[in-house]
């Protein structure tokens, strides 16, 4: 007999942990949109489910996929990524300290330094990749929570999630990774020390764009886990049934999808690393990147989907290298089948740590060479 335990995660991903339906056996779930559950005259739920804002069917097999993907003891659906995030945010207190990077997600950065510290929570931000301002921002007694993000978003510096894991423990705190652009293909939080994994679901682990959703994975249901489920209860930021059974439906093809992905982006950034027309290409993959060790170290299968160019003429050239590309749709978001481009700085406005010569790149599964000429043409266009 198969030892399920033993299977690749391509195998486990493509049968969806080989669950079948319940009721009539099909392989594929089916949609449960009933909110309410009968009760028994005695008091009791015989399904074990009272109301559907948190216990609906749809979620038990992609919660379930996800916690055997990162390695995690429970895993939470959310409405999407920026309430999975938040859901972690709120279950502070009043007078802690959490610690954040500069470069991250500009949303929930954006939502720390206003909302945040209005919910009396005290922040402080520091340099992507510099350890030793991490550890001078910690507050004794009052850091509960560090959060990073890696490869960060738009610039992909790479942070040791290792290192970060030991200041933490050291703090008595908790540590949540954004880890949306690895995706549990290439890198495992918790194998290296993390609390909680967050991911925004509506980029790789749909792949669609077409489901926006949230999720996150702990590795120890204690009490601040506690918290964090009592605030997606209470709150009510969870998926719908027949969006849980489409995230599901795009998870069934993540790891192929962060492969080809991979490849195509590494393909592009070696094709564009010292071309006349491009000032920098930020790719950890590259081995001239100042975190390409530690990508080495936390991230296998590849680098991800996810890089930017930095062209040579500046912001203006930038927007219009942007406005000449055909492949590549000029879009917000990431993660998808199709190729995107993005220029950052206009995007996040004033604050931001985005430079104005830099163009984001979520590069799909199209013919990387198709893709390459995309480019190619949209620089020679604006020389």
């Amino acid at each position: 007999m198969t030892d399920k335990r033993k299977l690749s995660r391509e195998t486990k991903l493509a049968q969806a942990l080989g669950w079948l339906e319940s009721s009539h056996k099909g392989v594929i779930p089916g949609i449960y949109p009933s909110t309410t559950y009968e009760r028994e005259a005695d008091g009791n739920y015989p399904s074990g489910r009272i109301y559907s804002r948190d216990q609906n069917p749809n979620y038990d097999q992609p919660e379930q996929v996800l916690c055997d993907l990162e390695g995690g003891s429970d895993a939470l659906l959310f409405s999407s990524g920026m309430s999975a995030a938040l859901a972690v945010v709120q279950a502070l207190r009043p007078g802690d300290h959490m610690i954040a990077p500069s470069v991250m997600y500009w949303s929930l950065r954006n939502w720390l330094k206003t909302v945040g510290t209005e919910w009396g929570i005290d922040i402080s931000f520091v340099e992507n990749g510099n350890l030793d301002a991490l550890k001078e921002a910690v507050v004794p007694g009052k850091t509960k929570l560090f959060w990073m993000e890696t490869p960060a978003n738009p610039t992909w510096e790479v942070d040791d999630i290792s290192a970060w894991a030991e200041v933490a423990r050291a703090a008595g705190a908790h540590l949540a990774v954004d880890s949306t652009v690895a995706t549990p293909c290439i890198t495992r939080p918790i194998e290296h020390g993390a609390h909680i994994v967050m991911h925004s679901a509506t980029k790789y682990l749909n792949g669609h764009s077409d489901v926006l959703a949230g999720a996150l994975i702990t590795a120890e249901e204690d009490d601040f886990w506690g918290r964090v489920k009592v605030n997606r209860n209470a709150g009510g930021a969870v998926l719908g049934p027949f969006e849980s059974w489409l995230l599901l439906r795009g998870m069934r093809t993540l790891a192929i999808r962060v492969e080809r992905a991979s490849v195509n982006a590494m393909a592009i950034a070696r094709h564009f690393d010292g071309h006349d027309g491009i000032k920098a290409v930020l790719y950890p993959g590259l081995e001239g990147h100042k975190g390409h060790d530690i990508a080495l170290k936390q991230m296998s299968s590849g680098f991800g989907g996810m890089l930017s160019l930095r062209i040579n003429g500046g912001e203006k050239r930038a927007m219009a290298v942007a406005a000449r590309l055909e492949l590549f749709k000029r879009a917000t978001s990431l993660g998808g089948v199709e190729s995107l481009v993005e220029h950052r700085a206009s995007i996040e406005g004033e604050g931001t740590h985005c430079p104005p010569d830099l163009l984001r790149l979520s590069v799909g599964i199209e013919s990387p060479d198709d893709l390459i000429a995309d480019i190619e043409q949209a620089l020679k266009e604006t020389n």
